[in-house]
């Protein structure tokens, strides 16, 4: 495509006119990556400077390099392109390079805190059974119909994510289900994409390593509203205090979802066991294989995007009524003894309060609940006595441990997990740093027909400690140690 092209939605300068006519052959900003006849865009990142790796895109063959405007960076002979906000303009370029391929397809995202990963995998599973072909972009993993691609962010860089998307169109996709993160909104990675509609779920405390204040995480969220055409959807959820936040001046047509109020789109949850729930969807109801409401709220924002996407409304129930859970998310592993583990991503406090509430609900009176959690390093801390405040509330027994440490001690997590515990919650909990241990012991020491939640890692198959990456699945060691209390019975 000739750079011309690509540059012309992004308000960039090109230092010489003429190098617009220049054909480039692909774009980046990781200089890894550049190829001959490459653009690259220097962007100065939160720990490194675009700028220190121009010297390397131009010894690979890059043919243009993109800089701020006020650069001084040498660019030898590649053409240079002078742009106000680089993270911007690549988002935009790489819309271009890729022929707008959001433009061809139903693009929905979902942005919130919780509830993401679910909605948008339970969105692309029910439309494949609808008999359409979708994408899906999740944390967990990226798919074009059947092909799965490895999930690195919960929304890829812009040119992975146009590119995928530009193979959606290719293999005849005409939705995409993705999940908006707050960093991506931030960094400007979905600029330029154009959606079908959009949808929120809800707002509790995360990331404020990244965004600092709760102000500036809930305006980096709006992003995704403010953006949206006029033609567009915005479906929010009437019951989170920043609900009607999200959708204010919006040019889309905003409609609501509620488990507790009139809106346009209603949910009750009518009967429930560890086996699934009763809802009734307004007036309709279905039995589903999910349990908790937090679970009736995403299968409800399922429901009311379905019927705002045009998709007949029985169909979909026929079809929510098939749908499984998604991996880590409340997934269950039964046990010897009537013991069951179930394994959930739940990192926050609000979804941890979710799972937990949901489990003592059912449990009460019959099983005893056990919990077995951390919190992850190098990220924000102050949600760890929390953490450790609402494990202590809702469980029986809790064995506090490691979740991805990353570069810190993780005896010093463990103890800002104990600083929220008063005396009365910490003698109903275990300090066990090394998770599989953890595990194990919870499982080993469980009475007969306890429930154990194993949370904070989810689908995730691996641990980070000290800068390395190794194997390491709840999954995996709950069933280990199931077979290892068989064989002893």
């Amino acid at each position: 495509m000739k750079l011309k092209d690509i540059l012309r939605n992004t308000g960039c300068r090109m230092a010489d006119d003429r190098s617009g006519e220049i054909d480039i052959k692909g774009i980046t900003s990781d200089s890894r990556k550049v190829g001959e006849g490459y653009l690259f865009v220097a962007i100065n990142g939160t720990s490194e400077n675009g700028e220190s790796y121009i010297g390397d895109a131009l010894r690979k063959g890059a043919s243009a390099i993109m800089t701020d405007i006020n650069s001084n960076a040498d660019c030898g002979n590649a053409a240079r392109i002078l742009s106000t906000d680089t993270r911007r303009s690549l988002s935009i370029a790489a819309s271009e390079f890729y022929d707008n391929p959001s433009h061809k397809l139903k693009l929905v995202g979902i942005t919130g805190t919780n509830g993401k990963t679910t909605t948008v995998t339970l969105l692309y599973e029910l439309f494949r059974k609808l008999g359409y072909r979708c994408g899906l972009l999740s944390t967990i993993e990226n798919k074009i119909e059947e092909k799965v691609y490895p999930a690195t962010h919960t929304t890829p860089d812009p040119v992975e994510l146009n590119r995928i998307m530009a193979e959606m169109c290719l293999e005849g996709c005409e939705y995409c289900f993705m999940e908006v993160s707050s960093h991506a909104l931030s960094q400007e990675r979905v600029t330029g994409l154009k959606y079908a509609g959009a949808i929120f779920s809800n707002l509790t405390h995360d990331h404020l390593d990244y965004h600092k204040t709760y102000a500036e995480y809930i305006r980096c969220k709006k992003l995704l509203f403010d953006n949206l055409d006029k033609d567009a959807f915005a479906l929010t959820n009437a019951d989170d205090k920043n609900g009607d936040v999200m959708v204010q001046n919006c040019r889309a047509k905003v409609y609501r979802y509620s488990c507790r109020e009139v809106a346009d789109f209603r949910c009750r949850i009518m009967e429930t066991g560890l086996d699934g729930m009763q809802l009734k969807l307004d007036g309709r109801e279905v039995w589903t294989r999910f349990i908790g409401r937090h679970n009736a709220y995403n299968i409800l924002a399922v429901y009311a995007a379905a019927v705002l996407l045009g998709a007949d409304r029985e169909e979909i129930m026929v079809g929510i009524s098939g749908l499984h859970a998604v991996s880590g998310r409340l997934e269950y592993i039964r046990g010897e003894n009537d013991i069951i583990g179930v394994v959930d991503y739940a990192h926050t406090p609000d979804a941890l309060e979710n799972v937990l509430s949901t489990l003592r609900e059912i449990t009460e009176g019959k099983y005893r609940l056990i919990t077995v959690f951390g919190c992850g390093g190098d990220r924000d801390r102050t949600k760890r006595p929390e953490m450790g405040k609402i494990a202590a509330e809702y469980s029986d027994k809790v064995f506090v441990t490691s979740d991805n440490p990353r570069s810190e001690d993780p005896e010093m997590i463990i103890k800002d997990i104990r600083d929220g515990l008063d005396s009365r919650m910490r003698a109903r909990c275990m300090f066990i740093t090394d998770r599989a241990e953890a595990i194990r012991t919870a499982i080993l020491t469980a009475e007969k027909g306890s429930v154990i939640l194993v949370a904070g890692k989810g689908h995730e198959n691996y641990q980070i400690i000290k800068g390395n990456r190794i194997h390491f699945d709840d999954k995996e060691i709950i069933a280990e140690t199931f077979k290892e209390t068989e064989h002893k019975n």
